[in-house]
């Protein structure tokens, strides 16, 4: 790790020094021709680092941002490389510029093509203070985009693991976690569905006619036991009356008076009066007595 990281250091050093005697050499050119378009001795000094010094600024605004702002970035880039090509081409062409014996804003014999190259030289300085400050402004204001997909994952993973002490780690890789699920009672549906089917009036032998109900049918039952839920409402209760025993037995007495000895049984009885199997028993014996038939 130290190795590499030396490596890079030595790398980026090596870079410094190649761009610094570069731009040592475009400074002699861009001089003579800051010199040529009327500057100062002070402003042809200054003039390579407005040139060459934003060329710096637009490398490291590539490296920074991204997106939009960075092709803005590389096209700032790309035309000063361009203009400061072409100014050191112009050097290396008139001789006269190394002497500053050119005439004042004479840079070609052609006079478009010096118009050219007298509008370059002027706007350069111009456009290193608008495009410089747009992108200053572009990477202060410049939000990094976090990683996210299966490289953050594993970033995040070994960031972990690095953070973990020897001991967590084999306690955590060792001992496996049970987990205590305990299953829920699954819901039961319970619906109720009117039925389409009406109920017909059922009449007993000397009763009053019962309103019928209307009946539901339903959907799921529980497996659970039903709650009491309490009185039941008047309304919903039956009503018949609680009839008793010489009640009963004087109604079955008219009930089987047609009936032959063979009839005579409790399951019809019941049926007939609508009673208890015990009271069906009961009347079955007594009236089998009557007859003078074998109880059973």
């Amino acid at each position: 790790m130290n190795l590499h990281r030396k490596g890079r250091a030595a790398l980026v050093l090596a870079l410094v020094a190649v761009v610094a005697m570069a731009f040592r050499v475009s400074w002699n050119a861009l001089r003579d021709i800051a010199g040529a378009i009327g500057a100062d001795g002070t402003a042809a000094t200054l003039y390579p680092f407005v040139v060459d010094g934003l060329m710096a600024l637009a490398l490291i605004a590539t490296l920074v941002l991204a997106g939009r702002d960075r092709t803005f970035a590389l096209r700032v880039l790309a035309a000063y490389t361009i203009a400061s090509l072409v100014l050191n081409y112009v050097h290396g062409l008139v001789p006269e510029l190394h002497g500053r014996s050119v005439d004042w804003g004479r840079l070609a014999d052609w006079d478009p093509a010096n118009w050219a190259l007298v509008l370059l030289a002027t706007s350069l300085p111009v456009g290193s203070i608008y495009f410089g400050s747009d992108l200053v402004a572009k990477v202060l204001h410049h939000h990094p985009t976090p990683i996210t997909g299966p490289i953050a994952k594993v970033e995040k993973s070994t960031n972990t693991e690095s953070n973990r002490s020897s001991s967590d780690l084999a306690v955590s890789t060792s001992a496996s976690i049970a987990p205590n699920v305990k299953p829920l009672p699954r819901p039961v549906a319970v619906g109720f569905l009117k039925s389409t089917v009406p109920s017909k009036p059922v009449k007993a032998i000397g009763q009053p006619t019962v309103t019928p109900i209307e009946r539901r049918a339903v959907a799921a039952e529980s497996s659970r036991p039903r709650r009491a839920t309490g009185r039941v409402p008047e309304a919903a209760r039956t009503s018949r009356l609680k009839r008793t025993p010489d009640e009963l037995l004087a109604e079955a007495r008219k009930a089987t008076a047609d009936w032959p000895d063979a009839k005579l049984t409790a399951e019809g009885i019941r049926r007939e009066v609508r009673t208890s199997p015990a009271n069906a028993r009961t009347l079955r014996d007594t009236l089998r007595a009557e007859r003078g038939l074998q109880v059973a």
